[in-house]
């Protein structure tokens, strides 16, 4: 019978989100393609340093160990690398115990047909291109930040899974963090007051929480190995718009910050997150100081409209 990848929580990842490869994209930007891949060949048994996702996955991975859980998450490698020079890859995932099999080598083309293909919830790289385009097809991703920056071994290494979120333009859309751009606070304030009923429309990590959601259903209360949190800038009156959205989205959240321009850095430290998820360049490399985080793109103008219905259908599907 034919592997399939249905009812299950699809994780692709980049070999730069996976491991520090700093030093190698260095030699390759400098370089060029040629002297890469004969660095990669000459050091093929050096094992590669963890990067900025590598704990994440390493968590998930673990969530097939657990008890009816065996097969709930797929991770694949997806890579514009060309196959030769997959070695040195396979010998660190091997190194590090991570069950990972499966794995796409593009040589240099575009990865979105491959992720549509493996029916992808989240895809981690440093290549903006490959995130964008997954964004703008209805697809959570992140481009990882901090490159090389950081040494994220063993901090991160928990036994429970810690995501979090920013709200605006990651979890909810952008249409009330508009408001806030053109008019101002106080109109950003008086619009959410008005529409505290009205649910917000979905970002594009509504359906990646809501499968993390409903993973965490599938545990006992307080056994569950997932935790997640909201990290936003807004505060009251507007906290209460997002607290109904969720309740409509029927999605859990375990901690909730509405630090009203507090800066996010300490909260996300105190929390442990193993990946933080923010829209804004400057807030995500300042979370990058502490804890592992990624950068969500905007939607590209041509599909955001298409895109918004796009992602509340596929959260309809999961529900």
């Amino acid at each position: 019978m034919a592997f399939t990848l249905e009812n299950r929580l699809v994780i692709g990842v980049s070999t730069r989100a996976l491991f520090d490869l700093s030093v190698e994209n260095r030699i390759f930007e400098e370089q060029g393609v040629e002297a890469y891949s004969a660095y990669q060949k000459e050091h093929e048994d050096e094992i590669l340093r963890p990067g900025p996702g590598f704990f994440l996955i390493k968590s998930l991975l673990r969530l097939n160990m657990s008890p009816g859980q065996e097969s709930r998450v797929e991770v694949i490698l997806m890579s514009r690398n060309n196959p030769d020079i997959s070695l040195r890859i396979f010998h660190s995932i091997e190194y590090y115990g991570l069950q990972i099999t499966r794995a796409v080598f593009s040589s240099g083309a575009s990865l979105l047909p491959y992720l549509s293909a493996f029916r992808t919830d989240l895809y981690l790289s440093a290549c903006e291109e490959d995130v964008q385009a997954a964004i703008d097809a209805g697809i959570a991703g992140g481009v990882i930040c901090g490159e090389g920056m950081h040494d994220y071994t063993g901090r991160y290494d928990s036994e429970q899974i810690r995501v979090a979120f920013d709200g605006d333009a990651v979890l909810f859309s952008d249409e009330a963090e508009q408001i806030y751009v053109s008019q101002g606070l106080q109109a950003f304030e008086n619009n959410e007051k008005e529409k505290a009923s009205l649910p917000l429309h979905a970002g594009p990590f509504a359906r990646f929480l809501k499968l993390l959601s409903d993973l965490q259903k599938e545990f006992d209360g307080g056994s569950a190995p997932i935790r997640t949190a909201l990290v936003t800038a807004r505060c009251a009156p507007a906290h209460e718009r997002v607290i109904r959205t969720l309740r409509s989205w029927d999605v859990r959240i375990d901690e909730a910050f509405f630090l009203g321009g507090i800066t996010k850095r300490e909260v996300l430290s105190a929390f442990g997150a193993q990946i933080f998820f923010d829209d804004q360049a400057l807030h995500a490399s300042l979370a990058a100081e502490v804890v592992p985080a990624a950068r969500v793109p905007l939607r590209s103008r041509e599909g955001k409209s298409s895109n918004i219905y796009r992602l509340e259908r596929r959260i309809n599907e999961v529900s």
